[in-house]
């Protein structure tokens, strides 16, 4: 277990959001790059940011690793030591606060995934469109069957973007694809892992 807890320290450790099956990546959302400027806008998704409030700001503690996470990204090893630090787990998801910061961020995290093929299923929900696009244009071959990359809609009632994998935040609209019933379960997973499944096209989150 040395070598596990060595390569979380490498890549700055891991958060442990209650709600869902294993742990995550998180990073500071005040350094999104696109969600910074979303929540300056009414009835964005990140007008009502939760990574803005609560635990994620409350206690310095966390703040502080995820600014040190947010320092890792970079560093020449940092994939080797991910694959390590996820050590097999089953599900695993990335920035439950926070989001990519480049192209090449995205490409760590997809050679992530594909180093833990077999034992891994990778969920990573971004605004980062671009990244995605742009990726996507190099890559036609698309992401590793492991590694859900869900463009999310950037206003609430938005309709899903032209991609694989979406989602929404719906209010006053229908919703579309599958609904998150975290909201009606104590706001937790449970049994359900629509969002690391492939075959799910949109995920829709209720306003709440």
């Amino acid at each position: 277990m040395g070598r596990v807890l060595d390569a979380r320290t490498y890549v700055g450790g891991f958060s442990a959001p209650s709600k869902m099956p294993g742990h995550a990546y998180s990073t500071p959302a005040e350094d999104c790059i696109t969600g910074s400027k979303l929540r300056c806008i009414p009835d964005s998704v990140c007008s009502e940011c939760y990574a803005c409030k609560g635990n994620y700001i409350r206690f310095p503690a966390v703040m502080t690793a995820m600014k040190r996470r947010l320092g890792t990204l970079n560093k020449k090893y940092w994939v080797e030591n991910m694959v390590i630090a996820i050590n097999g787990a089953e599900f695993f998801r990335w920035h439950d606060s926070g989001d990519l910061q480049s192209e090449n961020h995205l490409n760590r995290i997809v050679q992530v995934a594909r180093r833990t093929l077999d034992t891994t299923s990778h969920w990573l929900p971004t605004r980062e469109n671009g990244f995605v696009r742009s990726w996507l244009k190099k890559n036609p071959g698309g992401f590793p069957a492991n590694l859900v990359v869900r463009v999310s809609a950037n206003m609430i009632d938005g309709r899903p973007g032209n991609y694989p994998n979406t989602s929404t935040v719906h209010r006053d609209s229908k919703p579309v694809g599958h609904v998150c019933p975290s909201s009606l379960q104590n706001n937790e997973c449970r049994d359900c892992r629509a969002c690391w499944t492939p075959s799910v096209a949109n995920v829709s989150y209720p306003k709440h």
